[in-house]
């Protein structure tokens, strides 16, 4: 148990700005291990965001206190997956080899196609999350979007070969090899969020998501032969928006 908690703080450290013991490192081993803790760190995440959406909603209108509540998330895990999208914005609409694109990627500049990137998935996020509080569930809409775009970022984790040395470059180190028990950690804490709701119809979003990954994997298969962790927090990033308009087509059909 005792090696457990130190896996989950780890993951805690590495994506998030919440402060954590100082035994508690990020290791290559113990990262490893940490990795079936990801969704878990996305439920803290989502849950943080909630609490800050619930409350806000007490003071300021909807538009405002959604507002207030991506802002929190972004500062709770110090915009790393929005980061690693931007990266990805840079590289692959910048790069036409391998070696650009994973220069690119490195550069810590922002780039014009970042800039673009970002600005449309936080507007297509708020958007649909706008749409969505019609529901009068944002706090589990929250607490689910994190953990289960965190499982399907980890999908990709397993599957696809890591194609960047982790000391050459600039972002945090992440996984290189997540095993099969760390996976299905990680998908129980991912789906485990979508039974607060009523409405069992929510788990259809796991086919869009699914293809979401299959898309953005081969894509970076063909490109540079695998992922890199901005590829990664790409792929989080894009789930996430995708798992909210996903419930938005599910409750307009049924």
């Amino acid at each position: 148990m005792k090696k457990q908690v130190h896996y989950f703080l780890t993951a805690v450290l590495f994506f998030t700005r919440i402060p954590c013991p100082k035994w508690v490192d990020h290791s290559p081993e113990v990262l490893n291990k940490s990795s079936r803790y990801f969704s878990l760190v996305g439920i803290v995440v989502g849950a943080i965001s909630a609490l800050i959406y619930y409350l806000a909603s007490f003071v300021f209108s909807t538009d405002i206190a959604l507002v207030i509540s991506m802002v929190s998330s972004v500062w709770t895990t110090g915009a790393f997956h929005e980061d690693g999208f931007a990266d990805v914005c840079d590289g692959f609409g910048g790069g036409w080899t391998k070696e650009k694109i994973l220069t690119i990627m490195k550069d810590s500049r922002l780039g014009t196609f970042g800039v673009i990137g970002l600005i449309s998935i936080l507007a297509i996020k708020f958007l649909s999350l706008k749409e969505l509080s019609f529901q009068n569930s944002i706090p589990f809409i929250l607490i689910s979007g994190h953990a289960i775009s965190r499982f399907i970022a980890t999908v990709l984790l397993y599957t696809h070969e890591y194609v960047r040395d982790i000391d050459s470059s600039k972002v945090k180190p992440t996984t290189k090899q997540m095993s099969t028990k760390s996976l299905v950690i990680s998908g129980i804490f991912g789906i485990l969020p979508l039974f607060l709701f009523q409405d069992k119809f929510v788990f259809l979003s796991i086919i869009p998501l699914f293809i979401c990954y299959a898309y953005m994997g081969r894509f970076f298969k063909k490109w540079i032969g695998g992922q890199t962790g901005d590829c990664a927090g790409a792929l989080q990033q894009v789930a996430e928006v995708v798992f909210y308009l996903s419930l938005l087509v599910i409750w307009k059909l049924f």
